[in-house]
């Protein structure tokens, strides 16, 4: 089963973990708004569990977010969108509503990743199998946009908005 399994209620999972090599290469980040409870690296200076239900708390300064993906991401995407400071990870299905609404015409820029990522469980062990799709990150803010220009993890598009 591949993590594109994850958008499904059947996988009863939607806790996954950015791969580290991802986030060593986008920078340090001040609120990751929607982090598991338990994870075996940091992915920001603070972080927003489930049970702080961080799409009700305050948002400031650079901001990490790989929401759960499923019918609930773009509430997550719409308030990142709001905020403009900082990168989403999210599937790159371009043509859906939820990229229209959240990414075309607000973001800064949208990188596409070489490949499939192999996500992470919450223990920090790697999947076996990879992301099942296509994934990017979407950089909102010019200075974000930069450092996905310099990441070098994948194609760089920009002059979105």
């Amino acid at each position: 089963m591949g993590l594109s399994g994850h958008q499904s209620a059947a996988m009863k999972n939607d806790e996954w973990l950015t791969p580290p090599e991802i986030l060593a290469k986008l920078g340090q980040f001040d609120l990751d708004p929607c982090a598991p409870i338990n994870r075996p690296w940091p992915t920001a200076e603070k972080h927003y569990t489930v049970h702080d239900n961080g799409l009700n708390q305050p948002w400031s300064g650079r901001v990490w977010c790989n929401p759960p993906f499923g019918k609930f991401a773009v509430s997550w995407l719409k308030r990142m969108a709001e905020h403009g400071n900082g990168i989403a990870l999210i599937p790159a299905r371009t043509e859906t509503a939820m990229f229209y609404e959240t990414v075309w015409g607000k973001a800064s820029g949208v990188c596409f990743l070489k490949g499939r990522p192999h996500f992470h469980f919450v223990n920090g062990k790697r999947a076996d199998f990879n992301s099942g799709a296509p994934i990017c990150l979407v950089a909102y803010g010019k200075d974000n946009l930069e450092v996905l220009k310099k990441s070098g993890l994948g194609v760089v598009v920009n002059e979105v908005i």
